[in-house]
């Protein structure tokens, strides 16, 4: 099953909170409460979000946390590899080439890498600004459904992995 690390939903619930108050100044304690997280999950993802300049930490009595720049210039991608230790992957060999053993016979690696092409396209095209804002789904989230949509008698994943 393909999962967001707790880390990386807890980091896009930081930013997306400060994105509905743009101009307010956020201290880790404030967030923590405001979320329902421990300040020290809280601590760490600014920490890591403040490397990557996603956030911007101010010094003093009335310190804390803003955005490193505008909601809609964060991207999904950005918080993912800001919060993640290893490269962004959906399997071992498109994340760390040569890391899998198999590698050299392997006659899939191609799909799955075009497939995390797609896929880190997707998060790049997300932002903060638009996890602000509720979007309707527009296909059936159901375990056991068939795929959404067909194109000419493909799933419309198959689709759009060839159009790519």
């Amino acid at each position: 099953m393909l999962r967001i690390s707790k880390i990386i939903d807890y980091g896009t619930m930081v930013l997306t909170h400060m994105a509905a108050c743009p101009d307010r100044v956020f201290s880790a304690a404030d967030l923590a409460s405001s979320l329902g997280l421990g300040q020290p999950t809280v601590s760490k993802i600014l920490k890591l979000l403040g490397q990557r300049e996603l956030v911007k930490g101010i010094r003093g009595a009335r310190g804390g946390y803003t955005l490193g720049r505008p909601a809609n210039l964060i991207s999904i991608a950005q918080i993912i590899d800001a919060l993640e230790e290893q490269p962004f992957g959906l399997t071992e060999c498109t994340a760390m080439p040569g890391a899998c053993t198999v590698e050299a016979g392997c006659h899939i690696r191609s799909n799955w890498q075009r497939i995390n092409a797609i896929v880190r396209r997707t998060l790049e095209e997300v932002s903060v600004a638009d996890m602000v804002r509720p979007t309707p789904i527009e296909f059936p989230l159901t375990a056991h459904s068939a795929p959404a949509a067909k194109a000419g008698g493909r799933s419309r994943v198959l689709h759009d992995l060839e159009s790519s």
